[in-house]
Protein backbone atom coordinates (compact mmCIF):
# COMPACT_ATOMS: atom_id res chain seq x y z
CA UNK A 1 0.00 0.00 0.00
CA UNK A 2 3.00 2.27 0.93
CA UNK A 3 4.83 1.65 -2.14
CA UNK A 4 1.72 1.61 -4.43
CA UNK A 5 0.58 5.17 -2.84
CA UNK A 6 4.32 6.42 -2.99
CA UNK A 7 4.70 5.50 -6.48
CA UNK A 8 1.55 7.24 -7.30
CA UNK A 9 2.43 10.71 -5.55
CA UNK A 10 5.94 11.07 -7.74
CA UNK A 11 4.10 9.98 -11.03
CA UNK A 12 1.61 12.55 -10.11
CA UNK A 13 4.22 15.26 -9.55
CA UNK A 14 5.99 13.80 -13.07
CA UNK A 15 2.73 14.76 -14.51
CA UNK A 16 2.09 18.45 -13.42
CA UNK A 17 6.43 18.71 -13.44
CA UNK A 18 6.63 18.09 -17.19
CA UNK A 19 4.04 20.91 -18.23
CA UNK A 20 6.27 23.31 -16.55
CA UNK A 21 9.83 22.16 -18.51
CA UNK A 22 7.64 21.84 -21.74
CA UNK A 23 5.66 25.69 -21.68
CA UNK A 24 8.68 27.78 -22.47
CA UNK A 25 9.16 25.27 -25.59
CA UNK A 26 5.37 24.84 -26.96
CA UNK A 27 4.96 28.51 -26.11
CA UNK A 28 7.34 28.80 -29.42
CA UNK A 29 6.27 25.91 -31.44
CA UNK A 30 2.19 25.96 -30.77
CA UNK A 31 2.64 29.86 -30.99
CA UNK A 32 0.79 30.11 -27.91
CA UNK A 33 -0.85 33.08 -26.21
CA UNK A 34 -0.28 34.32 -22.78
CA UNK A 35 -3.71 33.14 -22.11
CA UNK A 36 -3.37 29.79 -23.40
CA UNK A 37 -0.27 29.20 -21.65
CA UNK A 38 -1.87 29.87 -18.40
CA UNK A 39 -5.04 27.51 -19.37
CA UNK A 40 -2.49 24.99 -20.37
CA UNK A 41 0.16 25.25 -17.13
CA UNK A 42 -3.88 25.60 -14.78
CA UNK A 43 -5.13 22.19 -16.74
CA UNK A 44 -4.61 19.49 -14.89
CA UNK A 45 -5.25 21.67 -11.50
CA UNK A 46 -8.75 22.35 -12.69
CA UNK A 47 -9.30 18.52 -13.67
CA UNK A 48 -7.85 17.81 -9.63
CA UNK A 49 -10.63 20.35 -8.49
CA UNK A 50 -13.46 18.46 -10.35
CA UNK A 51 -11.42 14.72 -9.77
CA UNK A 52 -10.94 15.41 -6.18
CA UNK A 53 -14.53 16.89 -5.46
CA UNK A 54 -16.47 14.34 -7.20
CA UNK A 55 -15.05 11.29 -6.80
CA UNK A 56 -14.08 11.56 -3.19
CA UNK A 57 -17.71 11.30 -2.25
CA UNK A 58 -17.85 8.53 -4.32
CA UNK A 59 -15.39 6.48 -2.66
CA UNK A 60 -17.20 7.10 0.80
CA UNK A 61 -20.12 5.34 -0.81
CA UNK A 62 -18.75 2.64 -2.60
CA UNK A 63 -15.43 2.07 -1.00
CA UNK A 64 -11.67 3.09 -1.59
CA UNK A 65 -10.23 0.07 -3.99
CA UNK A 66 -11.72 0.08 -7.19
CA UNK A 67 -11.41 4.09 -7.71
CA UNK A 68 -7.77 3.75 -6.30
CA UNK A 69 -6.93 1.14 -9.48
CA UNK A 70 -9.55 2.58 -12.35
CA UNK A 71 -8.39 6.12 -12.11
CA UNK A 72 -4.41 5.21 -13.22
CA UNK A 73 -6.22 3.53 -15.98
CA UNK A 74 -7.53 7.31 -17.50
CA UNK A 75 -4.03 8.83 -16.18
CA UNK A 76 -2.14 5.90 -18.45
CA UNK A 77 -3.92 6.69 -21.28
CA UNK A 78 -4.61 10.30 -21.13
CA UNK A 79 -1.10 10.39 -21.06
CA UNK A 80 0.01 8.73 -23.61
CA UNK A 81 -2.15 10.74 -25.85
CA UNK A 82 -0.31 13.60 -25.32
CA UNK A 83 2.04 12.35 -27.82
CA UNK A 84 -0.19 13.23 -30.57
CA UNK A 85 -1.89 16.47 -29.21
CA UNK A 86 -0.45 19.43 -31.65
CA UNK A 87 -3.70 21.80 -30.71
CA UNK A 88 -3.52 23.46 -27.70
CA UNK A 89 -7.64 22.36 -26.99
CA UNK A 90 -6.80 19.26 -27.23
CA UNK A 91 -3.66 19.05 -24.69
CA UNK A 92 -5.32 21.12 -22.66
CA UNK A 93 -8.52 18.81 -22.74
CA UNK A 94 -6.27 15.46 -22.18
CA UNK A 95 -4.48 17.29 -19.03
CA UNK A 96 -8.02 18.12 -17.68
CA UNK A 97 -8.42 14.27 -17.68
CA UNK A 98 -4.97 13.71 -16.36
CA UNK A 99 -6.08 15.87 -13.74
CA UNK A 100 -9.50 14.33 -13.11
CA UNK A 101 -8.01 11.32 -12.70
CA UNK A 102 -4.85 12.44 -10.31
CA UNK A 103 -8.09 14.16 -8.56
CA UNK A 104 -9.15 11.04 -7.49
CA UNK A 105 -5.76 9.88 -6.43
CA UNK A 106 -5.37 12.87 -4.31
CA UNK A 107 -8.79 11.79 -2.55
CA UNK A 108 -8.36 8.17 -1.98
CA UNK A 109 -4.49 7.43 -1.95
CA UNK A 110 -4.26 9.17 1.31
CA UNK A 111 -7.18 8.06 2.70
CA UNK A 112 -6.20 4.21 1.93
CA UNK A 113 -2.63 4.87 3.68
CA UNK A 114 -3.72 6.54 6.69
CA UNK A 115 -6.65 3.56 7.06
CA UNK A 116 -3.57 0.92 6.75
CA UNK A 117 -0.98 2.47 8.35
CA UNK A 118 -0.06 1.90 12.62
CA UNK A 119 -0.78 5.24 14.26
CA UNK A 120 3.04 5.74 15.35
CA UNK A 121 4.20 5.60 11.33
CA UNK A 122 0.94 7.80 9.68
CA UNK A 123 2.79 11.33 10.02
CA UNK A 124 5.73 9.78 8.47
CA UNK A 125 4.27 7.92 5.71
CA UNK A 126 1.79 10.72 4.71
CA UNK A 127 4.07 13.41 4.85
CA UNK A 128 6.36 11.34 2.74
CA UNK A 129 3.73 11.32 0.19
CA UNK A 130 4.95 15.29 -0.45
CA UNK A 131 8.49 13.92 -0.75
CA UNK A 132 7.55 11.42 -3.54
CA UNK A 133 5.86 13.90 -5.35
CA UNK A 134 8.46 16.57 -5.20
CA UNK A 135 10.82 13.64 -6.61
CA UNK A 136 8.93 12.96 -9.47
CA UNK A 137 8.46 17.03 -9.98
CA UNK A 138 12.10 17.32 -9.71
CA UNK A 139 12.90 14.38 -12.16
CA UNK A 140 10.92 15.91 -15.09
CA UNK A 141 12.30 19.47 -14.16
CA UNK A 142 16.12 17.78 -14.66
CA UNK A 143 14.89 16.05 -17.80
CA UNK A 144 13.55 18.71 -19.66
CA UNK A 145 16.47 21.17 -20.27
CA UNK A 146 18.14 17.96 -21.46
CA UNK A 147 16.11 17.37 -24.35
CA UNK A 148 16.40 19.45 -27.61
CA UNK A 149 14.16 22.24 -27.70
CA UNK A 150 11.68 20.67 -30.46
CA UNK A 151 8.09 20.38 -30.47
CA UNK A 152 8.73 16.61 -31.17
CA UNK A 153 11.01 16.40 -28.25
CA UNK A 154 8.24 18.45 -26.09
CA UNK A 155 5.20 15.98 -26.43
CA UNK A 156 7.37 12.85 -25.93
CA UNK A 157 8.16 14.27 -22.33
CA UNK A 158 4.38 14.64 -22.07
CA UNK A 159 3.63 10.99 -23.27
CA UNK A 160 6.28 9.90 -20.74
CA UNK A 161 4.23 10.31 -17.78
CA UNK A 162 2.28 7.33 -19.09
CA UNK A 163 5.44 4.79 -18.01
CA UNK A 164 5.29 5.49 -14.62
CA UNK A 165 1.65 5.74 -14.56
CA UNK A 166 1.80 2.13 -16.09
CA UNK A 167 3.61 0.79 -13.51
CA UNK A 168 1.51 2.23 -10.33
CA UNK A 169 -1.83 0.34 -12.58
CA UNK A 170 0.26 -2.94 -12.48
CA UNK A 171 1.40 -2.85 -9.21
CA UNK A 172 -1.76 -1.99 -7.67
CA UNK A 173 -3.27 -5.16 -9.11
CA UNK A 174 -4.92 -7.36 -6.00
CA UNK A 175 -4.96 -4.12 -3.35
CA UNK A 176 -7.56 -4.97 -0.65
CA UNK A 177 -10.44 -2.60 0.17
CA UNK A 178 -9.68 -0.54 3.41
CA UNK A 179 -10.72 -2.77 7.08
CA UNK A 180 -11.73 0.74 8.10
CA UNK A 181 -14.34 1.86 5.75
CA UNK A 182 -15.74 -2.25 5.53
CA UNK A 183 -16.29 -2.19 9.35
CA UNK A 184 -17.78 1.74 8.80
CA UNK A 185 -20.08 -0.41 6.47
CA UNK A 186 -21.01 -3.16 9.22
CA UNK A 187 -18.73 -5.14 6.87
CA UNK A 188 -16.86 -6.54 10.41
CA UNK A 189 -16.08 -9.96 9.30
CA UNK A 190 -14.42 -8.83 5.83
CA UNK A 191 -12.76 -6.10 7.68
CA UNK A 192 -11.24 -8.61 10.16
CA UNK A 193 -10.19 -10.96 7.21
CA UNK A 194 -7.73 -8.27 5.45
CA UNK A 195 -6.38 -7.66 8.72
CA UNK A 196 -5.40 -11.46 9.52
CA UNK A 197 -4.61 -12.21 5.55
CA UNK A 198 -2.44 -8.63 5.04
CA UNK A 199 -1.59 -7.05 8.63
CA UNK A 200 -0.86 -10.48 10.49
CA UNK A 201 -3.81 -8.73 13.07
CA UNK A 202 -5.98 -11.38 14.88
CA UNK A 203 -9.32 -9.72 15.40
CA UNK A 204 -11.86 -11.07 16.60
CA UNK A 205 -15.53 -10.07 15.26
CA UNK A 206 -17.09 -9.68 18.04
CA UNK A 207 -20.68 -7.88 16.35
CA UNK A 208 -23.37 -10.02 15.18
CA UNK A 209 -24.05 -10.37 11.44
CA UNK A 210 -25.52 -6.96 9.91
CA UNK A 211 -27.08 -7.02 6.70
CA UNK A 212 -26.92 -3.94 4.13
CA UNK A 213 -30.95 -2.75 4.79
CA UNK A 214 -29.46 -2.08 8.73
CA UNK A 215 -26.10 -1.09 8.12
CA UNK A 216 -26.67 3.46 8.75
CA UNK A 217 -26.97 5.51 5.37
CA UNK A 218 -24.09 7.35 4.27
CA UNK A 219 -23.35 10.21 5.74
CA UNK A 220 -25.05 13.50 4.02
CA UNK A 221 -21.58 15.79 2.24
CA UNK A 222 -23.52 18.56 4.46
CA UNK A 223 -21.99 17.07 7.48
CA UNK A 224 -18.56 17.87 6.59
CA UNK A 225 -19.87 21.50 7.89
CA UNK A 226 -21.73 20.63 10.76
CA UNK A 227 -21.59 21.97 14.15
CA UNK A 228 -18.15 20.07 15.65
CA UNK A 229 -16.68 19.25 12.23
CA UNK A 230 -17.27 22.76 10.39
CA UNK A 231 -14.79 24.87 11.81
CA UNK A 232 -11.83 21.67 11.17
CA UNK A 233 -13.21 21.52 7.49
CA UNK A 234 -13.02 25.41 6.35
CA UNK A 235 -9.91 25.25 8.40
CA UNK A 236 -8.45 22.91 5.87
CA UNK A 237 -10.04 24.41 3.02
CA UNK A 238 -8.18 27.89 3.74
CA UNK A 239 -4.69 26.23 5.28
CA UNK A 240 -4.69 24.31 2.15
CA UNK A 241 -5.77 26.47 -0.59
CA UNK A 242 -3.50 29.66 1.28
CA UNK A 243 0.02 27.02 1.11
CA UNK A 244 -0.84 26.24 -2.62
CA UNK A 245 -2.19 28.62 -4.44
CA UNK A 246 1.93 30.21 -4.60
CA UNK A 247 3.44 27.09 -5.00
CA UNK A 248 2.12 25.90 -7.95
CA UNK A 249 2.04 28.96 -9.68
CA UNK A 250 5.62 29.70 -8.68
CA UNK A 251 7.02 26.02 -9.73
CA UNK A 252 5.23 25.82 -12.51
CA UNK A 253 6.77 29.30 -14.13
CA UNK A 254 10.27 28.85 -12.59
CA UNK A 255 11.80 29.38 -15.92
CA UNK A 256 10.16 32.66 -16.13
CA UNK A 257 10.83 33.97 -12.72
CA UNK A 258 14.59 33.20 -12.66
CA UNK A 259 15.11 34.56 -16.07
CA UNK A 260 13.31 38.19 -14.72
CA UNK A 261 15.82 37.64 -11.71
CA UNK A 262 18.43 37.62 -14.87
CA UNK A 263 21.62 35.86 -12.59
CA UNK A 264 22.94 34.30 -15.96
CA UNK A 265 23.38 30.75 -15.59
CA UNK A 266 20.31 29.02 -15.60
CA UNK A 267 21.97 25.70 -15.20
CA UNK A 268 23.07 26.50 -11.76
CA UNK A 269 19.75 28.48 -11.03
CA UNK A 270 17.53 24.60 -11.47
CA UNK A 271 20.65 23.00 -9.74
CA UNK A 272 20.24 25.07 -6.68
CA UNK A 273 16.34 25.49 -6.72
CA UNK A 274 15.99 21.70 -7.04
CA UNK A 275 18.54 20.26 -4.28
CA UNK A 276 16.44 22.79 -1.81
CA UNK A 277 12.93 21.07 -3.11
CA UNK A 278 14.51 17.67 -2.45
CA UNK A 279 16.31 18.90 0.73
CA UNK A 280 13.25 20.50 2.22
CA UNK A 281 10.80 17.72 1.74
CA UNK A 282 13.20 15.18 3.25
CA UNK A 283 14.22 17.60 6.37
CA UNK A 284 10.67 18.73 7.01
CA UNK A 285 9.60 15.23 8.33
CA UNK A 286 11.47 15.37 11.14
CA UNK A 287 10.29 18.96 12.56
CA UNK A 288 6.60 17.89 11.34
CA UNK A 289 6.52 14.46 13.48
CA UNK A 290 8.60 16.80 16.31
CA UNK A 291 7.05 19.38 16.78
CA UNK A 292 3.27 18.66 16.14
CA UNK A 293 1.10 19.66 13.12
CA UNK A 294 -0.26 22.88 14.56
CA UNK A 295 2.98 24.27 15.74
CA UNK A 296 4.43 22.99 12.29
CA UNK A 297 1.79 24.80 10.31
CA UNK A 298 2.16 27.95 11.95
CA UNK A 299 5.71 28.65 11.63
CA UNK A 300 6.07 27.12 8.70
CA UNK A 301 3.33 29.81 6.83
CA UNK A 302 4.90 32.30 8.88
CA UNK A 303 8.46 31.98 7.43
CA UNK A 304 6.96 31.42 3.96
CA UNK A 305 5.62 34.81 4.03
CA UNK A 306 8.54 36.57 5.23
CA UNK A 307 10.61 34.90 2.54
CA UNK A 308 8.50 36.31 -0.46
CA UNK A 309 8.03 39.65 1.64
CA UNK A 310 11.64 39.87 1.75
CA UNK A 311 11.34 38.99 -2.39
CA UNK A 312 8.98 41.88 -2.88
CA UNK A 313 10.75 44.49 -0.43
CA UNK A 314 14.36 43.37 -2.29
CA UNK A 315 13.02 44.69 -5.42
CA UNK A 316 15.52 46.11 -7.53
CA UNK A 317 18.07 45.09 -5.59
CA UNK A 318 20.62 42.45 -7.19
CA UNK A 319 19.69 39.35 -8.33
CA UNK A 320 21.48 37.34 -5.52
CA UNK A 321 19.79 39.53 -2.94
CA UNK A 322 16.21 38.07 -4.58
CA UNK A 323 17.73 34.69 -5.05
CA UNK A 324 18.61 33.89 -1.49
CA UNK A 325 14.98 34.45 -0.39
CA UNK A 326 13.94 32.48 -3.10
CA UNK A 327 16.10 29.77 -2.26
CA UNK A 328 14.59 29.93 1.69
CA UNK A 329 10.95 29.98 0.52
CA UNK A 330 11.75 27.08 -1.45
CA UNK A 331 13.13 24.84 1.37
CA UNK A 332 10.67 25.66 3.31
CA UNK A 333 7.98 25.25 0.68
CA UNK A 334 8.69 21.81 0.18
CA UNK A 335 9.21 20.66 3.73
CA UNK A 336 5.80 22.76 4.67
CA UNK A 337 3.63 20.81 1.88
CA UNK A 338 4.43 17.41 3.76
CA UNK A 339 1.70 18.34 5.94
CA UNK A 340 -1.01 19.03 3.30
CA UNK A 341 -1.05 14.86 3.06
CA UNK A 342 -1.08 14.87 6.53
CA UNK A 343 -3.79 17.44 8.10
CA UNK A 344 -6.49 16.41 5.59
CA UNK A 345 -6.83 13.00 6.73
CA UNK A 346 -6.76 13.42 10.46
CA UNK A 347 -9.44 15.71 10.05
CA UNK A 348 -12.32 13.40 8.87
CA UNK A 349 -13.79 10.34 10.55
CA UNK A 350 -13.68 7.52 8.21
CA UNK A 351 -17.32 7.61 7.49
CA UNK A 352 -16.43 11.44 5.58
CA UNK A 353 -12.67 10.56 5.57
CA UNK A 354 -12.18 10.44 1.19
CA UNK A 355 -15.03 13.14 0.95
CA UNK A 356 -13.30 15.77 3.34
CA UNK A 357 -9.70 15.31 1.49
CA UNK A 358 -11.33 15.52 -1.55
CA UNK A 359 -13.05 18.28 -1.15
CA UNK A 360 -10.00 20.05 0.41
CA UNK A 361 -8.00 19.00 -2.49
CA UNK A 362 -10.99 20.55 -5.26
CA UNK A 363 -11.06 23.64 -3.43
CA UNK A 364 -6.99 23.86 -3.05
CA UNK A 365 -6.58 23.36 -6.91
CA UNK A 366 -9.38 26.42 -7.12
CA UNK A 367 -6.84 27.92 -5.75
CA UNK A 368 -3.88 26.64 -7.58
CA UNK A 369 -5.57 26.87 -10.96
CA UNK A 370 -5.79 30.73 -10.01
CA UNK A 371 -2.45 31.55 -9.13
CA UNK A 372 -1.03 29.98 -11.89
CA UNK A 373 -3.20 31.50 -15.01
CA UNK A 374 -2.71 35.37 -12.76
CA UNK A 375 0.93 34.55 -12.30
CA UNK A 376 2.39 35.49 -15.72
CA UNK A 377 -0.02 37.75 -16.36
CA UNK A 378 0.81 39.77 -12.78
CA UNK A 379 5.01 39.33 -13.93
CA UNK A 380 4.25 40.52 -16.89
CA UNK A 381 2.08 43.39 -15.86
CA UNK A 382 4.16 44.25 -12.27
CA UNK A 383 7.36 42.06 -12.39
CA UNK A 384 8.85 40.24 -9.62
CA UNK A 385 8.60 42.51 -6.46
CA UNK A 386 5.12 42.98 -6.79
CA UNK A 387 3.55 39.60 -7.68
CA UNK A 388 5.97 38.33 -4.38
CA UNK A 389 3.69 41.03 -2.75
CA UNK A 390 0.37 39.73 -2.90
CA UNK A 391 1.58 36.36 -2.78
CA UNK A 392 2.58 37.13 0.83
CA UNK A 393 -0.66 38.47 1.77
CA UNK A 394 -2.30 35.14 0.75
CA UNK A 395 0.65 33.50 3.20
CA UNK A 396 -0.03 35.41 5.42
CA UNK A 397 -3.92 34.84 5.64
CA UNK A 398 -2.88 31.37 5.60
CA UNK A 399 -0.80 32.10 8.94
CA UNK A 400 -3.76 33.96 10.77
CA UNK A 401 -6.09 31.45 9.76
CA UNK A 402 -3.62 28.56 11.40
CA UNK A 403 -3.11 30.43 14.01
CA UNK A 404 -7.09 30.66 15.07
CA UNK A 405 -8.48 27.13 14.14
CA UNK A 406 -5.49 24.98 13.73
CA UNK A 407 -5.90 21.81 15.89
CA UNK A 408 -3.38 19.03 16.93
CA UNK A 409 -3.89 15.87 15.24
CA UNK A 410 -1.11 14.06 15.59
CA UNK A 411 -1.59 11.90 18.48
CA UNK A 412 -5.21 11.32 18.23
CA UNK A 413 -7.45 8.88 16.13
CA UNK A 414 -11.24 9.20 15.15
CA UNK A 415 -13.11 6.75 17.64
CA UNK A 416 -14.71 4.54 14.68
CA UNK A 417 -11.10 3.83 13.35
CA UNK A 418 -9.77 0.18 14.45
CA UNK A 419 -6.49 0.22 15.73
CA UNK A 420 -4.24 -2.16 18.52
Amino acid sequence: MTATTFGANFSDGYALGVIGAVLPILDTTMGLSGVWSGLLGASALIGLFLGSILLGRVADRVGRQRLYLYNFVLITLASALQLWAHDPAVLFALRVVIGFGLGADYAVGPTLLAEFSPQRLRGLLLGSLTVLWTVGYVVASVIGPLLPATDQAAHLLLASGSLPALLVLLLRTGIPESPSWLASQGRYAEAADIRRRYLKQDVAVTASPVTPAQTEPAPRYRELFAPGQATRTWFGIIFYSAQVLPYFAIYTFTAQILGSLSIGDSDVQNIVIDVALLCGGVIGLWPMQRMGRRPFTVHSFLILALALGSMAALNGAGSWALMIPFVIYTFVMAGASNITQVYPAELFPTALRASGIGLLNGTSRIASALGTFLLPVSLDSFGVGWTMGWMTLVLLGGWAVSLAWAPETRDTLTADEWHH
